[in-house]
């Protein structure tokens, strides 16, 4: 068969009674409205029951459903090995329940396949979704997502929904950061997108709770804060380098990166700021001229201005901080000229003024030259050019033809852990 476009993860465990009428259920939908080559992945992790020879018959019967057998229990961890593994562009699951309502799953990877977003989520709590559900996992679910947005800053509406997709080279840059191996792992994903500045596309969908769901409620919800605890640990540590995530992907959320970077610049403009006005007050003293002192104290303050603002604010690292350097002397000679301009008018309206004026002048001069200075750093000194993600291909959408697509599988990186592939002959 073809190299599917999309592989649907289907995670199950003791589900032999379900198992089948599901995967019948999504294959038919998926031959009726999906018009591109497509597989879907049986994930059995651990079953104890009859669940793997029930699938084994739907390898059997169904083109494009193949089973892996994992070793150990946990979704998380399936979808991790089955995901990483996959040679589709476009990965996606869902809960083999199929609570939600299979019409959203075209939306749910059309952004993805056109390049349009990263990460694309099914979210009960978005405007248009109809959900039918108890008052208790209401409550649960509402309680928290508030806990996310506060603990978190969690933008997304809904981080526990069976019903998520991703493209595969963002799974390849997020998934070895993801430590949660069972319900958590959703969120723990979804965090780590969202703070690497990729783009989350909601789909509203309808949402029916299955009375036969063996999921603990209480005891998942407490397992989730105590993920929350820890993750928040790993993003204020600086364990996991989203930055460093965003620049290799290259999607940046132009809105979030913009005030990020703007407080930084800030925070680094006031210590260089004090650099560079300590030094001149004292090489003032010393120095016969206040032009002198000034040129020197804000080289200095400049080269070090450009180096924190380089890996902190902007997030670049590695090769090319001498051309940094460089063009960041280009804008010192800006600033150069506007704070000497502001000394030679001071000299010549004031006799002989004192240093904690002439201190006050160089800082005013300094201040009005801010906004330029960071402008040029935006735009010209660490600009990144947009490119193409490796994972992104193009699709034509009104054409439903299998051969009329032209695709760029990635392949992912092979599993870590033992586990079986099984294949439609």
């Amino acid at each position: 068969m073809p190299a599917p476009v999309l592989d649907v993860v289907v995670p199950v465990h003791n589900e032999q009674h379900t198992v089948a009428a599901s995967v019948r259920r999504l294959h038919a939908h998926l031959v009726d409205t999906f018009p591109y080559p497509f597989r879907i992945t049986v994930a059995d992790n651990a079953s104890t029951d009859a669940t793997a020879a029930v699938a084994s018959g739907l390898v059997a019967a169904l083109p494009g459903v193949v089973l892996v057998r994992l070793a150990e229990k946990g979704r998380g961890r399936a979808l991790k090995q089955v995901w990483l593994a996959s040679d589709a562009p476009i990965l996606a699951y869902l809960d083999v329940d199929l609570s939600t309502d299979l019409d959203a799953l075209w939306p749910l990877v059309a952004p993805l396949m056109s390049g349009h977003s990263d990460l694309a989520i099914g979210s009960r709590l978005a405007r248009g979704s109809r959900v039918v559900r108890g008052a208790r996992r209401e409550v649960i679910s509402r309680c928290y997502n508030l806990v996310l947005r506060g603990a978190l800053g969690a933008g997304f509406t809904d981080a526990q929904c069976g019903f998520k997709a991703i493209r595969a080279d963002v799974a390849a840059e997020l998934l070895p950061w993801v430590d949660d191996t069972t319900w958590f792992f959703d969120t723990e994903l979804l965090v780590l997108a969202e703070r690497s500045g990729l783009r989350i596309h909601e789909v509203p969908v309808d949402w029916f709770d299955d009375p036969d769901s063996r999921v603990d409620v209480v005891a998942t919800a407490v397992d989730d804060l105590r993920g929350v605890v820890r993750l928040r640990r790993g993003l204020s540590s600086g364990r996991l380098p989203v930055d460093d995530i965003a620049a290799r992907i290259g999607r940046r959320d132009p809105s979030a990166g913009t005030w990020r970077q703007v407080s930084r610049f800030a925070v680094v403009g006031v210590v260089s700021t004090v650099i560079h006005l300590g030094l001149f007050a004292l090489l003032a003293t010393v120095l016969a001229s206040t032009q002198v002192a000034n040129l020197v104290a804000l080289l200095v303050a400049t080269v070090g201005n450009t180096a924190l603002n380089r890996r902190w604010t902007f997030g670049i690292r590695g090769a090319g901080a001498l051309r940094s350097q460089a063009q960041g002397l280009a804008v010192f000679a800006v600033t150069w000229l506007m704070t000497a301009g502001a000394l030679a008018l001071l000299h010549a309206t004031v006799t002989s003024p004192s240093t904690s004026v002439a201190t006050v002048v160089v800082g005013a001069a300094t201040a009005a030259s801010t906004v330029l200075r960071f402008v040029a750093m935006r735009s010209w000194i660490f600009r990144r050019e947009p490119r193409r993600p490796a994972g992104q291909y193009s699709v034509t959408m009104n054409e439903p033809s299998s051969s009329s697509n032209t695709t760029t599988p990635v392949q992912s990186n092979p599993s870590t852990e033992p586990w079986q592939t099984v294949t439609s002959p």
